[in-house]
């Protein structure tokens, strides 16, 4: 002991030997930074054409690829790009397709499967165009190839406002009350334009059927007339103000200056 007090040594720190070099003595460890990940180079797998199948009706087709997928679409959904010696049978075996070629293939084989969820629909009533866009499109077809589908079938004349508005009208004239206007404003909500609606319209409502309507659409407005002025006691004043409102709700309604005036002459 020296200097009269204790002093508490500090423990010595104890450092760790480097790592011996292969040539003797020691050697210090450099961090180095890790190296950026070298790119990968993906090898484009150039696909080619297996088979080619035609369908009965002539424009179906059916090609299968040398990775085993196949698509099957109509001729008309290709797009131009493509050429015709793609899916002629017996030319087109063992030629390859670039990535727009295959592109296009894609693009028809989805049009091929929206027009089968489409002829589905037709078969079983007759459809609109607004009517049976929206449908395709719930069932998550692709938008563009819904438009495609949608005109083919237009120019196929399996698809026309026209003849389905005229339908639509004369199932809901002999069961509806309605009156032209209200049959008219039913259509433009269906999506059919004001041209097809009226010139259906014009068809389908000749006189007389016309005449029946009027009737069925007053007997509805009489009966809740007579609830609404049941405890009125000026019965001739009330009847007069009746007619002459009557008159005008006609007119607005849409029916004709001829019909009206042969109601109220009879």
């Amino acid at each position: 002991m020296s200097g009269g007090s204790d002093q508490l040594r500090q423990p010595e720190k104890q450092r760790l030997p480097y790592p011996r070099s292969p040539h003797g003595g020691t050697e210090k460890i450099r961090q180095t930074r890790s190296a950026a990940p070298l790119p990968v180079l993906q090898t484009v797998v150039s696909l080619t054409i297996t088979s080619v199948k035609s369908g009965a009706d002539g424009e179906s087709r059916r090609i299968e690829l040398s990775d085993g997928s196949f698509y099957s679409f109509r001729t008309y959904y290709l797009p131009p790009v493509v050429d015709e010696a793609l899916y002629t049978p017996g030319a087109a075996e063992g030629r390859s397709i670039n990535v727009t070629e295959e592109e296009g293939l894609r693009f028809a084989s989805a049009c091929f499967r929206a027009e089968k969820t489409a002829l589905q629909l037709i078969a079983r009533a007759e459809q609109s165009v607004f009517g049976l866009t929206r449908k395709l499109e719930k069932r998550r077809h692709d938008s563009e190839c819904v438009r495609a589908v949608i005109a083919r079938l237009c120019e196929m004349e399996l698809l026309d406002d026209h003849r389905y508005a005229r339908l639509w009208l004369e199932t809901r004239i002999n069961r509806q009350r309605s009156s032209p206007w209200r049959l008219l404003t039913a259509l433009n909500s269906r999506g059919i334009g004001r041209s097809d609606a009226n010139s259906a319209l014009k068809e389908v409502l000749d006189d007389e059927t016309e005449y029946r309507l009027l009737l069925s659409f007053v007997e509805k407005t009489k009966r809740k007339h007579a609830l609404q002025n049941s405890g009125q006691e000026n019965a001739a004043a009330s009847q007069h103000s009746e007619t002459r409102s009557l008159k005008y709700q006609l007119r607005n309604e849409g029916f004709s200056t001829n019909a009206i005036q042969r109601f109220f002459d009879e």
